[in-house]
């Protein structure tokens, strides 16, 4: 199904129904990025049990990370 069909099936759905529609997406949306957010996090604590996870201040991490860039 491409988008615009899909965009066509909603579009002939009650005003009730898209409602519905995008509320649950919204939800939906919130979970993933909670899960997101979730594994981001446990990476950090495993890099920091691991004494991989790097340490400074603002200035030293943002150097590192231009310097990276290029």
């Amino acid at each position: 199904m491409t988008l615009q069909e899909i965009i066509d099936q909603v579009q002939s759905l009650s005003i009730e129904d898209q409602d519905q529609l995008f509320e649950l997406i919204r939800k939906q949306r919130i979970e993933n990025r909670r899960a997101e957010i979730l594994a981001n996090a446990q990476e950090v604590f495993k890099a920091v049990e691991t004494g991989t996870a790097m340490r400074g201040t603002f200035e030293e991490l943002k150097s590192y990370l231009l310097e990276e860039e290029e």
